[in-house]
């Protein structure tokens, strides 16, 4: 079976994005050692444009699936982008979106999910935002996180909303420059 993974990049005091959201790569380091790690070992997490511009036309080693809630998605149509991963199967969560782009899911997110988790395919990767990884807590099987060498004191926490306590297992980590990839599963 698919699992979801939440792969996402938080600071060391735990927030994937400024104060009132917005594209996190403002305040992220990206230096050259972890721009390669990314290429290496999750190309298909680079947008579209990012991937046409070093080249890589491989398909994804981890996802063929990505899912986003309304917000994440709007940093994309900021920046020009109707659909930052046209490589991937794209869905986002809304109830007020509208898209020729990707498909756009109205209905519950723990029962789409749990859909595609049934179907065929490579993993299911969650980009973001907090809102929607809150919502979708109990359906997150792998925790991915790219912990950046910076603490912001405020902004966009790395969950949001109430849930229960589970205790994660540390499956793997890595260093990428100054960041940390630190795996952990269900």
């Amino acid at each position: 079976m698919r699992k979801l993974v939440y792969l996402v990049a938080s600071t060391i005091d735990g927030h994937i994005a400024a104060p009132g959201g917005g594209d996190p790569t403002g305040i992220w380091p990206m230096p050259p050692e972890y721009i390669s790690y990314l290429v290496e070992e999750f190309p298909e997490t680079l947008p579209g444009p990012a991937r046409e511009a070093m080249g890589i036309t491989a398909e994804g080693t981890h996802f063929d699936t990505v899912v986003e809630g309304r917000g994440s998605f709007e940093v994309g149509l900021a920046a020009g982008l109707q659909d930052a991963y046209p490589h991937l199967r794209h869905l986002v969560f809304s109830r007020t979106l509208t898209s020729e782009h990707v498909e756009v899911v109205s209905t519950d997110p723990g029962a789409r999910v749990r859909e595609l988790k049934q179907e065929r395919g490579k993993d299911i990767w969650l980009v973001g935002g907090a809102t929607l990884a809150g919502a979708l807590y109990d359906e997150i099987d792998r925790l991915v996180v790219k912990l950046g060498p910076l603490t912001i004191g405020t902004g966009m926490p790395f969950l949001r909303h109430g849930f229960a306590q589970v205790d994660w297992r540390l499956t793997a980590y890595d260093r990428a420059g100054d960041a940390l990839v630190i795996t952990y599963d269900r």
